[in-house]
């Protein structure tokens, strides 16, 4: 087959084979079973390697696994500490001074700018502007990746400077953390973000611009939602469909399982039904609780309403915020005063401990059992992309027949962009390989 065939020109039923994807966090592949012109069936194919966090951590105290869960990513190493760090002083009822939750919530704001910005400007970007990798964009839009980089490194320095280092961040203790920060040391970031607020907000500009495929989904969205604020340490879970649940709940309403072709579990809900997280869902059930300058970004778009319904508008979501991020971060600056000590004294016990945090891409849970010992007995970890990935399947198999009767690698395209549209935490590749149709019939 050449790339100027179309998928549908291959007669009887077909194999539609996608052997990895690029531009996404991780390895993994995609399969089409298509009928008849009908999608039957979509699997995205993760086959990394289980890692066996859940495991690793039985045994250890909470510090401790809030050192090794961060290693469970380098993009978005602090969700996942955040996420513990949370579980663990609730259990234990542990009161933490307000200046350390103020701390911690701009630590996730550089988290969610540096992974933002790079899913943005170089993972997605590209494939509007019709350029294969960041890397060739840069010859004709040097600006635009320099801008991203930018914009990355500024929530990089939030980071290192909190959380000891920009990757996989060391300082983050249950109670609040290893050390105090002077008022100086905040304020150095003020120039840094003010720069990249403005960045941000020509982002918004450039990607709302962008001419995205027109495909409109009608599913379940989940996100937490805070009484006050956009919602990233705290809130409640909610759901475009009325659910409403404590962060603790998150077990109540849905269940892991195993499914043949992914060494990733699949999320659902109770009923068996996908879910969406991410930037779209909580710009949709949050989008009230914005930064000010953010929500005037989003509504200067009008295009509050796609965002809910079109994934090719996920890039919007991320570039709004990415406004919300910076403002927040510089608002948290200003208003810093250092904590009494670093970090709460608190005694370790038995105890069940869950929370969940919004990570870059969405809803992380995590629920452990402490022994009497306060070691952990059991641990389950949840990250954002094994929730998507059975809304993400869903969405490619009522997708695709929209694209059977392109050329095959106009068609690989657009299934890729739509992939990149939720950035998947799967790994780092650089390219995809071969798209290859094969008959089955």
């Amino acid at each position: 087959m050449h790339d100027t065939d179309t998928l549908a020109e291959s007669s009887g039923d077909l194999s539609v084979d996608i052997a990895g994807l690029t531009r996404v966090e991780g390895e993994g592949s995609l399969r089409l079973q298509v009928r008849n012109g009908v999608v039957e069936q979509a699997h995205l194919e993760i086959f990394e390697a289980p890692r066996y966090f859940e495991r690793l951590v039985v045994g250890r105290t909470p510090d401790e696994v809030i050192d090794i869960v961060a290693r469970i990513c380098g993009i978005c190493p602090v969700a996942y500490q955040m996420t513990a760090v949370h579980a663990f002083e609730h259990g234990l009822g542990i009161e933490i001074d307000p200046a350390v939750r103020a701390l911690r919530r701009l630590l996730y704001c550089g988290e969610w700018i540096e992974s933002h910005a790079l899913h943005v400007y170089l993972l997605h970007l590209p494939d509007f502007l019709g350029y294969p990798s960041a890397l060739e964009m840069a010859h004709d839009r040097r600006a635009a990746v320099e801008a991203g980089l930018a914009l990355k490194r500024t929530g990089n320095r939030i980071v290192e400077l909190i959380g000891g280092r920009a990757i996989h961040p060391v300082s983050v203790r249950v109670g609040g953390f290893s050390r105090s920060f002077r008022r100086t040391e905040i304020a150095a970031l003020r120039q840094p973000l003010t720069a990249a607020l403005e960045v941000a907000l020509q982002t918004v500009d450039l990607v709302a611009g962008l001419d995205t495929p027109q495909f409109e989904r009608d599913g379940r969205l989940v996100a937490l939602r805070h009484p006050s604020e956009y919602p990233m340490n705290e809130g409640r879970i909610v759901s475009s469909d009325g659910l409403d649940l404590a962060a603790t709940d998150w077990r109540s309403e849905f269940s892991e399982q195993q499914v043949a072709w992914s060494n990733a579990l699949q999320a659902r809900g109770r009923d068996g039904r996908p879910y969406l997280l991410g930037p779209a869902a909580r710009i949709t059930l949050a989008g009230d609780r914005l930064h000010p300058m953010a929500a005037a970004a989003l509504a200067r778009t009008g295009l509050a309403a796609e965002i809910a319904v079109n994934p090719y508008r996920s890039i919007v979501a991320r570039a709004v915020e990415l406004v919300d991020a910076t403002a927040e971060a510089l608002d948290l600056i200003e208003a810093y005063e250092p904590p009494h000590e670093p970090a709460a004294r608190w005694r370790p016990g038995p105890c069940s401990a869950a929370w969940a945090t919004e990570a870059p891409r969405g809803l992380i849970f995590h629920a452990y059992e402490l022994d009497d010992q306060g070691l952990v007995a059991r641990a389950q970890i949840v990250p954002p992309t094994s929730q998507n990935q059975a809304a993400i399947e869903a969405d490619l198999a009522a997708f695709a027949p929209r694209v059977l009767d392109l050329p095959q690698r106009e068609a690989t395209l657009r299934i890729e962009q739509l992939i990149r549209s939720y950035d998947p935490c799967i790994s780092c590749a650089t390219h995809f390989l071969d798209l290859t149709v094969e008959n089955v019939g």
